[in-house]
């Protein structure tokens, strides 16, 4: 069993302070370590941090980083060993490969002298990373794969082989709140076939593992494997689904009640609103129509799973949507152009209003330019700029 919890607080505009700890229990031995860090920021691209730490690994360091470019990124460490007195330096080097990867080397002298390089990659779907070190009598290679499958559900495949490793894990883990994560992986190697149940808090992380067996039987392992993923996935689609569907059905209607007299306000302003835009928008239209430019044909605005469903009326005020293509024609430039601004909310607009509080939102286009059909849906806060070729159906 293994857990670790830290907290960091920032005590001044240039310094921050950081405790952590962690403890490990395996078999009839453990051990655990208390650290602290102290960081201050010398400037807009230089930092440093004293650490110390006591317990199974005591010792006091040193650590400066500093941004050589806006791509490149040098830091460098001393500690010493409270125990031996050893010392041991490293050197890290962070280039910035892309948007979403990055790459690094590290050289460390001292009691575990070694050369790693990495590589780290993460964007809004997945986030993979490698490393590769060699020390003067060790091998070791890593890398781990994360999915997510949605906003709370992810999946993570893990691999380890060096002098003393070989390991693959494979779970799954899914968000319970704002702060809480649960987590479920299967791990086999040369020490064993485990189950190990992780909780990721703010920063508390406690890890429950499970030993299975010391042999690796092939039957085992892949029962072990099979039976709990199936029992899983029966009870997300027979069980936890529709649970989960259900209660959202009932926050829904009861934000629809409480919301109901706030939004039957909101779209008679956006009926007069639209009513006052009508001619202009009109004339607009006409003037596109005959030099074959921007014309937006259909326009829904409002909640992201009504919007699949766009040939049903919405001119009901119960609708979760609201029809926006008057107020969109008004806002097409004469030369054929609509821009919305990104991070402002379209239920601002002058003609839109929101027609299901509390909910996602999405806005969803139709339009013609020359002899082409168009569409796209952008997120409540996304920009939109059309016409775009992309955007051709």
């Amino acid at each position: 069993m293994a857990m670790t919890s830290s907290v960091q607080s920032q005590i001044s505009k240039h310094n921050t302070l950081s405790i952590g700890g962690n403890l490990a229990v395996n078999g009839n031995s453990g051990g655990g370590a208390a650290t602290i860090v102290f960081g201050h920021r010398l400037s807009s691209v230089s930092s440093i941090e004293f650490i110390g730490s006591a317990g199974l690994r005591s010792l006091i360091g040193v650590q400066t980083s500093r941004n050589i470019s806006s791509h490149l990124t040098a830091t460098m460490g001393l500690s010493m060993s409270l125990r031996d007195g050893s010392l041991n330096l490293s050197n890290t080097w962070v280039r910035q490969l892309s948007e979403t990867a990055s790459g690094n080397i590290q050289l460390a002298l001292g009691s575990d002298s070694a050369v790693s390089v990495g590589w780290r990659k993460k964007n809004q779907k997945l986030s993979a990373a490698g490393e590769l070190k060699c020390g003067i009598d060790s091998f070791a290679a890593s890398a781990h794969y994360n999915h997510r499958f949605s906003s709370k559900s992810h999946g993570r495949i893990v691999g380890k082989i060096g002098s003393n490793a070989l390991e693959v894990e494979v779970g799954g883990g899914r968000k319970l709140s704002n702060f809480s994560t649960v987590r479920m992986l299967y791990s086999i190697g040369i020490q064993g076939i485990f189950w190990k149940f992780e909780l990721h808090r703010g920063g508390q992380k406690l890890i429950i593992p499970i030993l299975l067996s010391r042999h690796l039987d092939p039957m085992f392992a892949a029962g072990a494997f099979i039976i709990p993923t199936s029992v899983y996935f029966v009870l997300k689609k027979f069980v936890l689904k529709p649970y989960y569907l259900k209660r959202e059905k009932q926050k829904a209607l009861e934000n629809k009640q409480k919301t109901s007299a706030q939004v039957l306000e909101t779209r008679a302003a956006a009926d007069k609103a639209q009513k006052l835009l009508q001619n202009v928008a009109n004339r607009k239209t006409n003037k596109q129509l005959e030099i074959g430019g921007l014309v937006i044909t259909k326009a829904l605005y409002g909640n992201l799973k009504a919007l699949k469903k766009r040939d049903e009326p919405v001119e009901s005020n119960d609708s979760p949507v609201i029809d926006v293509k008057l107020p969109l024609n008004f806002l097409v430039s004469d030369s054929g152009q609509l821009q919305l601004h990104e991070g402002v909310k379209k239920s601002g607009i002058m003609g839109f209003c929101d027609p299901c509080p509390g909910e996602p939102k999405q806005l969803y286009v139709e339009y013609t330019y020359g002899d082409g059909r168009y569409e796209v849906t952008v997120d409540d806060y996304d920009k939109l700029v059309i016409p775009q070729e992309e955007h051709r159906i």
